[in-house]
C-alpha cells in the first residue's frame, strides 16, 4: 500500500521526535558546554586576582621606597646634594619599578624642592622631611581597564636631623 498524501508529513514528525528525544537523553557533551560557560568568568577572577597582586606588590614597593627616601633625605642636611641623593635612594629602593614612571615630590617643612640647592637651603634640624611618590598603576583585565586612573602613592615623613 502506498502511503497517502496525510500520512507522509505525520511519518516525518514522528521520526523528527525520535531524534529530538534521542538527542535529549544523550549527554556526552555537557561536560564541554558547561567549560565554555564557566572558563571565561573563571579566566577573568584569575587574571584579574593577579593583577591586583602585582599592584599590591607595588604599592607595598612604592611605600618602602618613600620610607627609605625620608630617611636618607632627613639625614642629608650638610650634604651638597640631598635631591640627587634621595631621588638614587627611591630608585635603588624600588628596582622592580620603572624609574621613568616614577614621580617624586621633596618637601621640608611644608615647602616643596626639587633641586639640590632648594633641598639644601631648606634643610633645618627639627623641620620634617616628607617624600611623596606617586606611581601608575595598570588594573586592565582581558582588555577591559576597570580603573583607568589608578594611581598608587608612597609617603613617608622624617624629622631632619
Amino acid at each position: 500500500m502506498m502511503p497517502s498524501a496525510f500520512t507522509r508529513p505525520l511519518a516525518v514528525a514522528g521520526a523528527c521526535w525520535r531524534v529530538v528525544r534521542r538527542l535529549c537523553r544523550d549527554d556526552r557533551g555537557t561536560p564541554a558546554i558547561e567549560f565554555a560557560i564557566a572558563a571565561p568568568v573563571l579566566l577573568l577572577i584569575i587574571v584579574g586576582g593577579l593583577k591586583f597582586g602585582i599592584a599590591m606588590q607595588q604599592h607595598i614597593g612604592l611605600t618602602n621606597a618613600a620610607s627609605q627616601a625620608a630617611t636618607v633625605f632627613a639625614f642629608s642636611r650638610g650634604n651638597a646634594t640631598p635631591y640627587t641623593r634621595t631621588t638614587t635612594a627611591i630608585t635603588n629602593a624600588a628596582p622592580s619599578l620603572r624609574a621613568s614612571s616614577l614621580t617624586t615630590t621633596l618637601k621640608v617643612g611644608g615647602a616643596a624642592c626639587a633641586s639640590d640647592t632648594d633641598c639644601k637651603a631648606l634643610l633645618v634640624q627639627g623641620a620634617s622631611a616628607q617624600v611623596e611618590i606617586t606611581y601608575p598603576c595598570d588594573l586592565a583585565v582581558l582588555g577591559v581597564n576597570y580603573f583607568a586612573r589608578c594611581t598608587l602613592t608612597g609617603k613617608s615623613t622624617q624629622m631632619v636631623q
